[in-house]
């Protein structure tokens, strides 16, 4: 069920009296608080056992209010926001006076986007503010798609969720640092680089490190609780056939080039020959080969090209090595 303009009043409120609001984008579901109330967003670090370090982003419900938020819009910004927003599309500015520091995991940086998703407009124009929101699901775990997900991650720390159907996206956000003249990709997602290269008229560097901290560089980052092992698209029924002899409970991400073989596996989730489709089901297939009580993911990269980019660095850091 989609919510109604009685449940956005109703989560508006919340997130003016201090609380936390789970709601939905067209990428992933967030956990929202009052961007300006700094005891409001320290207790969505609490709830997700995020460090307090690692920024949020703060959503707002349009371009137009962007100037509200930031010291300055760079011309870049600006032309960003105008062909993006609303959209899958984080900037990176120098942060204004309004936002709090615990808001900016202590940076001079604020990272800003206006999401595209009708309940999430509804509730940032009830509410009259800018909400800060990681995704809503526990640090370094795979980000939730739907209200289901959320609920049965957070439980009860968090204070209302507002079900907006499934994420269709379904990866976060693109990050762009856009503190400069220049621009460069701080985590590709939903807007491809492609993109915004062909709005700016010049290529685009992408960093999987940058002086700037932002969501999604963490090393281990949208992982399951079975482990993800990588290889070639041409090694995944062999990789994981062997797993599986040796003791291991194996989900096998399937190729599409290989979707007709019959893989001795534990589980297996053939992945869609849509870039747009895989990135969409991606965080559902994870939950998916975790439920069926898989311990280890075989997987391969696909062509780093348009979202492809995106599902790639998800994989990556999905496969990244474990808190100790």
């Amino acid at each position: 069920m989609t919510a109604g303009t009685s449940d956005i009043e109703k989560a508006a409120g919340v997130l003016r009296a201090g609380g936390l609001v789970a709601f939905p984008t067209e990428t992933v579901y967030g956990l929202g608080a009052n961007a300006e109330d700094s005891a409001a967003v320290t207790r969505v670090f609490r709830a997700k056992g995020r460090p307090p370090t690692h920024p949020l982003i703060v959503h707002i419900g349009g371009a137009e209010h962007l100037a509200d938020w930031v010291e300055e819009v760079p011309a870049t910004a600006r032309l960003l926001a105008e062909h993006f927003w609303p959209g899958p599309l984080t900037l990176v500015l120098r942060r204004g006076r309004r936002v709090p520091l615990e808001t900016t995991g202590g940076l001079e940086t604020v990272a800003v986007r206006v999401p595209d998703h009708p309940v999430a407009l509804a509730l940032l124009s009830a509410f009259g503010g800018g909400v800060a929101a990681p995704s809503a699901n526990r640090f370094g775990s795979v980000s939730p798609t739907t209200a289901q997900h959320v609920r049965a991650e957070l439980g009860d720390a968090v204070d209302f969720v507002l079900d907006g159907g499934p994420c269709e996206v379904g990866v976060e956000s693109t990050i762009v640092d856009a503190t400069g003249d220049t621009a460069s990709v701080l985590r590709p997602g939903g807007v491809t680089r492609e993109d915004l290269e062909a709005v700016l008229g010049r290529r685009l560097e992408v960093h999987s490190t940058s002086r700037v901290r932002v969501p999604g560089q963490h090393p281990s980052h949208y992982a399951p609780s079975a482990r993800v092992v990588l290889v070639e698209p041409e090694k995944v029924v062999v990789e994981a056939e062997l797993a599986q002899e040796l003791g291991h409970q194996v989900g096998v991400l399937l190729p599409p080039s290989f979707a007709d073989a019959a893989v001795k596996a534990h589980a297996v989730v053939s992945v869609p020959d849509s870039m747009a489709a895989y990135a969409r089901g991606l965080y559902g297939f994870l939950r998916e080969l975790d439920q069926r009580g898989c311990d280890l993911i075989v997987a391969s990269l696909p062509v780093e090209q348009g979202l492809g980019l995106a599902i790639a660095n998800r994989l990556r850091r999905a496969a990244g090595p474990r808190p100790s």
